[in-house]
Parts: structure tokens; sequence; C-alpha cells
């Protein structure tokens, strides 16, 4: 039994201090060098982290954060957490046979993500058969032939489900979504779905492209920079490294934010002196802690300002010379625009009225503006058109398309935007699977597929009933777990492509399958010879990437290996794709890749250029690939989110010892939180509202019009600045609060931004 703090037994119980108001340091070097050297020896920390992010070695497999251009990154080209993901990719840890003898899967069921995590690397595949209460080995050609058997047996392609994380490369996502349609379905869900597909079907809409239009020059160059709905200090802390070169060069920072999250407020550089002996860089120029999901109001806003004052001096504020040839919609914007409701705006936000006028100036003494966003803006019922209002707040001033301007989603993961550009999409567009038809002589399904949502709604419901997760956690990043769990235990069998042990495996169909298999920092030996592979970060820069490290195991194989020996087992010859050749030789993936997907002509050579090069964007040419050629204004309604009387508006949010749905350990350093993860932050007076004392435990129930009840137990409340009205607490514990049905308009995205809870007073369980 575990404590209310979610901690196993014997590890310390929670205390909680002031949340810190800088981020990085030296701290944060010692932190990262103690994780590290807690999971293998100096000699192979030393070499991880010599290698990780330069142009011969390998990409961190964090975030999508892009790197300084050759000669200008660090030798030290890493984060805090970016060491400690290597650190726990490169770890000397091992599960074995032996340890799947020793835990039923019933038990690794209740282990919790840290406990899981820190067992070490997967070192050979392992079969749970119908019935079994513990995985067992099997071999390689047995357990595709399983995989295969399955896969064949279905009545039709479409109730297989093939799901990818971001961690996977751009070679194995190629060949994962050619294996998928040659198949016959294009049932590709992947993490994107969850995080920033309300930005791709934003961005796609009003500018043709559903990727972000900046680069690092961008950013520096800039005279305003918007960080908003995003926490850099932790899920991308080298974001901190730019923006201080933005206020180097003159810039300045707008940070909008529910949470006064420290990487916002003050940087400490830990590769310069500043950082280490001196007070570091404040980075936010103006802080505004707006509620969740008032930042369409604030753009509304924004916007409404710009009409007024080009009412004021006609030709002066707005970028006409722009807005006439290259956009369309304006009229009908301006017109519902002026019908913004200054009470509405500050309820939803939360905001003063001066707070948003300070903006307006700093806007208005800007040339060059950019706004980046993540979570904090997509996950939510309004994600699409928070984004969109975003895009009209740039089209008025002609801050699309130049230097030093435009649009920046902040991708979370290292190459979800990479996989996306491969094809791992259930809506590819007509274009790109016509490139495949021609390309390899079959015709691919044209037939939307299952996003990440719907996918768990077609195994709840029976209509799918073969699941492959290639990387990820798809247990622990998708909404109502109870739901999710009871959705993968419907199906005939459940596989999973993965590195390391997670909850997804304890989560089993009537058969399951644990396919081991390299790391990014592993060196890949194929026939062909030694292998790299290629990823794409936020910012559409293609580069390679060599593992360095010898393979945890003799036993894994590569997923290029996996993909296209499964494709030869389901698909035999038919069609003719040299499965086995792509195997032996990635190059000749790329050559394909290079006459399927825009951009990547001549891939193989420019690729293996130092820092590989940026993928084209129309954009930037002010080339919109929209049904009228041109950017689209669009009019954005919001809805106001109100908590009834005795509730709150709960956001999920990750800690900042913590990589997506895996906990390193159990603090949030900036936070003050130490030794625990089940606590819930509430702002003072909604304690005294609620009743409720600093220190209380409370259940977290869900409020959703379904009238099922979801709950989240035993959590500690934490008395912390978070808006009025609303809490915060982390995820993947959260998740089972979040309702399936619960999305964003048009995205699909699920809405963990804007959760409806009641904190229920319960007595603390005895800890064990």
């Amino acid at each position: 039994m575990r404590d209310f703090d979610g901690n196993e037994p014997g590890e310390n119980g929670l205390s909680v201090s002031a949340p810190k108001t800088w981020a990085t340091g030296a701290p944060a070097v010692v932190h990262a060098l103690r994780y590290a050297l807690g999971q293998t020896s100096p000699k192979r920390t030393a070499l991880t982290l010599l290698n990780i992010n330069q142009t011969r070695g390998f990409d961190c497999p964090g975030c999508a954060w892009p790197e300084p251009a050759p000669g200008k990154r660090h030798r030290n080209e890493y984060c805090e957490n970016g060491a400690k993901h290597i650190a726990d990719e490169a770890t000397s840890r091992r599960v074995t046979a032996d340890f799947f003898r020793q835990h039923s899967v019933d038990e690794l069921s209740r282990k919790s993500d840290h406990w899981l995590n820190q067992q070490g690397r997967l070192t050979e595949p392992m079969v749970l058969r119908e019935g079994a209460t513990h995985y067992e080995p099997i071999g390689w050609d047995e357990a595709l032939d399983l995989l295969a058997g399955e896969l064949r047996a279905l009545d039709h392609p479409d109730e297989a489900l093939f799901y990818t994380s971001g961690r996977l490369a751009n070679e194995p996502a190629f060949l994962l979504q050619l294996f998928a349609r040659a198949f016959g379905t294009n049932n590709l869900p992947d993490c994107s779905n969850m995080c920033h597909e309300s930005s791709g079907s934003a961005l796609g809409e009003t500018l043709g492209i559903g990727k972000g239009s900046v680069s690092l020059d961008d950013l520096y160059d800039a005279d305003l920079v918007f960080v908003v709905g995003q926490n850099p200090g932790t899920n991308h802390p080298r974001m901190l490294s730019a923006l201080e070169e933005t206020k180097r060069r003159g810039g300045q920072v707008v940070a909008v934010n529910p949470l006064p999250e420290a990487g916002l407020l003050r940087f400490k550089h830990p590769q310069k002196a500043r950082g280490i002996i001196g007070r570091g860089t404040d980075i936010a120029d103006q802080f505004l802690q707006i509620r969740p999901g008032g930042d369409l109001a604030l753009f509304q806003a924004l916007n409404l300002l710009l009409v007024e004052a080009e009412d004021k001096e006609p030709g002066t504020v707005l970028d006409r010379a722009f807005i006439e040839p290259h956009t369309s919609g304006y009229d009908a914007f301006v017109a519902h625009i002026r019908e913004t409701s200054w009470d509405a705006v500050l309820e939803a936000t939360g905001l003063t009225r001066d707070e948003i006028e300070r903006v307006h100036e700093r806007v208005l003494a800007s040339r060059g503006v950019i706004v980046c966003w993540a979570m904090g803006l997509t996950q939510h019922k309004h994600g699409v058109p928070t984004i969109r209002e975003v895009v009209n707040f740039l089209l008025l001033r002609g801050n699309i398309g130049r230097p030093g301007a435009g649009v920046c989603p902040v991708r979370g993961h290292s190459n979800v935007q990479g996989d996306r550009t491969m094809g791992i999409w259930e809506r590819m567009p007509q274009t790109f699977l016509d490139s495949l038809e021609r390309e390899f002589g079959f015709t691919p399904p044209t037939r939307h597929g299952l996003d990440s949502v719907d996918a768990i709604r077609a195994m709840r419901d029976g209509h799918a009933k073969v699941f492959l997760g290639v990387a990820g956690n798809f247990v622990r990043a998708t909404p109502d777990s109870a739901v999710t769990e009871q959705a993968l235990r419907n199906c005939r069998l459940t596989a999973h492509i993965s590195t390391k042990l997670n909850r997804s495996h304890a989560v089993c169909g009537r058969t399951a399958l644990i396919l081991p298999t390299l790391g990014r920092s592993d060196r890949d030996r194929q026939a062909g010879g030694e292998q790299f592979m290629t990823v794409e970060d936020s910012m559409s820069e293609v580069h390679a990437t060599r593992g360095r490290l010898a393979p945890a195991s003799p036993h894994l194989l590569s997923e290029v290996s996996l993909i296209t020996r499964l494709a030869r087992k389901v698909l035999g010859s038919t069609p003719d794709i040299p499965w086995a050749d792509f195997e032996s030789d990635y190059d000749l993936v790329r050559d394909r890749i290079a006459r399927v997907v825009d951009g990547f002509e001549d891939f193989n050579e420019r690729v293996r250029r130092p820092g590989g090069f940026r993928l084209p964007n129309p954009v930037n040419s002010r080339v919109f690939r929209t049904p009228s050629g041109k950017a689209v204004f669009s009019v954005n309604d919001f809805t106001l989110l109100r908590a009834p009387k005795g509730h709150l508006v709960l956001q999920t949010l990750r800690s900042h010892d913590q990589w997506n749905t895996i906990p390193y350990a159990m603090d949030d350093r900036y936070r003050g939180i130490k030794g625990g993860r089940r606590v819930v932050l509430v702002n003072p007076a909604d304690l005294a509202d609620l009743g409720l004392a600093d220190g209380s435990v409370v259940d977290l129930v869900g409020v959703w019009s379904d009238g099922v009840e979801r709950r989240a137990e035993a959590f500690r409340v934490v008395g912390y600045p978070t808006p009025p009205g609303s809490a915060a607490a982390y995820y993947p514990e959260t998740n089972v609060l979040v309702p399936l049905d619960s999305v964003a308009d048009i995205s699909n995205t699920p809405t963990s931004k804007s959760v409806i809870v009641r904190l229920e007073h319960t007595a603390a369980p005895t800890p064990a």
C-alpha cells in the first residue's frame, strides 16, 4: 500500500517550501549529475553527456527544442532534464526474464510509474499468454509470428491500431506508416493527438501548414516574444537560453501563464559566470497570471485595442500593405472583434484592463513579434479558436512571413513533428497518399483513420482488436484512465515496442507482447554497417542522430528491424516493397523518403552536412496553401469557463523531475514540493472559501455531464499562488479525471487544462 503522497514504502514523506523565483543555475548541474551517476558509471555518463545534441552524436530523446548552428552550440548542449533523460535511457539497470518471473502482471499494475521506470532497460522479448499471470521469454521469430498472425486474422485492417510516440525517429516512422497503409489502414494515432493537434488544426486552416514558422535566429532578433501556456523551465529548459539571448539583443518577453513558473521569472545560465555567481537574467518583462482557458479572451482584447488604435491613427498601426494582398476574412473579423465585451474579457482572464493595455503598448512599440505556446493553449475545448485568434493577432501587424516574427508552437517530444512529416497521421492529405502509390505501387486507403481518443473508443466498443504501440506509454498519456485501461484489456492482443518498463506493459489484452528495442543513444549495427537516423525539431531543422553506446542487451532489435520484419511476415512480397533492404541500409529508406515527402530532396546528401538542413516553410515566403491562397482571418467565439460554486477548474501539469508520463524523482524543486506527487495546488483564498486547511487530504472528484464519477484519491492540499477559482495537479495521476468525451472542438484533443472538480475532504490513509 502507498501512502497519500503516492510514494513507495520507505520513501520520504512530503514536505512543502516556498516556490522558487528563478530556474537552473548550479543546482541544476548538481541534480543532473547526481541522477546520472545514480543510474550508471562516471565513464558512461561522460560519454553520453559529451555526445548529446552534438553534430556527430545523438539527439536528446527529450524535448524538440532546436540546437544552435554548428560552431555556435556549446560543448555541453543540454539541460538538466535532457541530462536526466539520457541517463535514464543509458542506465546500467536491466529488466530480465528473472524480473518477470518474480513479479506478476497484477503486482506490476499496482506499482508507481516511478518504480516501474527505475527498474531499468528491457532486455529480451516477453509474452503474456492468454490466462497467464506472468510474462515469460519468447524468441523474436515466435513473437513476430504471433503478432503477424493476429493482424492477418482480423476481419478488416481497420481493427488494428498503430500508435506512435514522438521518440520514434524519421526512418522507422516512415516505415511504420508505410506498413500500416500497405496493410490497409490509416489508424495511426500518435502522441500529437493529445498535445499539439489543436495547433496543427488552427495553423493548417489559417496559414496552410500545421507547423511553426520561426527559427532560433528569429527568436533572438524578435522585439517582443510572447510565451503563452507553457513552462520552459521544466518542459524545454534550453528555450531559456534562447530567451536570454532575445533579452541580450534588446527584445522583451511577455509571459502568460496561470502559475508563476520560476523559469518565466528569472534564468541563471549554468554555463555562464552570471548564471553561477551572478543574479542571472530576468526573463519576463511582464507576467500575466491568467485564468486557465482565458487566453482566447486576452488575444481578442489585444486585437480590439489594435483595431481601435488604427481607427484613431489610420495607416499607422495595422500593416495594410500585408493585409490587403495576403489575407482574407479581414472585414468579418474586424466586425466581430468590435463586439468584444471588456466585462467578459476581464472575467475570463482574471486580469485587469491596465495589465492588458500595458501589453498593448509593448506590441505597438515592437516591429517583430513572435508568439510561442504549448499545451496551456491546446488542451481546452476552445483550443483551436484560441490559436486562430493568435494568428489574427500576428496578421494584423504583418508579423507572419518576415524575420523576427511568426508562430512558434513548442513541441514537447523529440521527433513528434518529424513523425507527422513522415506520415504518422490518421488524416494525411491525398497528395501524400498519391506519392506513396507512385513510389511503392499500391493504393493506400483513403478513409480517415482513428486518432488517439477515437482509438480508445474503438477498443472500448470492440471495433479495434489489436494494438501496437511503438515507443511511448499509451495508458498513462491518455485521458479517462479507467476507460482507457478497460479498452486495452478488451483487445485480443496488445504489443509494445519499448526501451523501458512502464504501466502500459501491465495493462494487457488477452495476449500481450513486450518487444524491446534500441534507445536513441545505442549503437545500431545492421548487415549494411553502422546506421544513423534522423529527427526534425520544433523549428523544422532535420539532422542526424547516431547512437554511441553499446546496446543494453544483445537481444535488442532496432525499431527499423522490428517494423520491417513484421511487415514481411504480414504482407509477404505483396506489395513489392524491399523491407529486407531497408533493414540492412537506412540510406535506402531515406532515398524513398526523398521521393515521397516534400522538402527532402537529396536527403542523404544534405543530412550528412553538419547540422543537417531546414525544411522549407511556404509561410516564410508569404505563400499560404489555403483554399483562397491567402492567410485567413477568422471569427472566434469563446465560452466563458465557469466552475459551479464549491468547485474549481483543474489543470494537469508536469513536475520538474518528470518527462512526459515518467517521473524521475518524487520532487518538484521549483514549486517547492519534495517527497510526493499526490498534491493539489490551490489558491489560499479558495481554501478558505471551501473550508479546507493547507495540508488537508482530499479526493479530487471530476464533474462531467455524463454523470460518471471520476475520482483521484488522497491528494494533499498545498496553498499556492494559483489564479482564484483554479487548481493544479500532476499528471498522469490526474488523467483519471479527464473524460474521454471532453475534447477540443475540431482537434479532438483531451481538455486536460480545464477539468471541473470538487475537493472532498477525506481522512489521510495510514502510510504503509
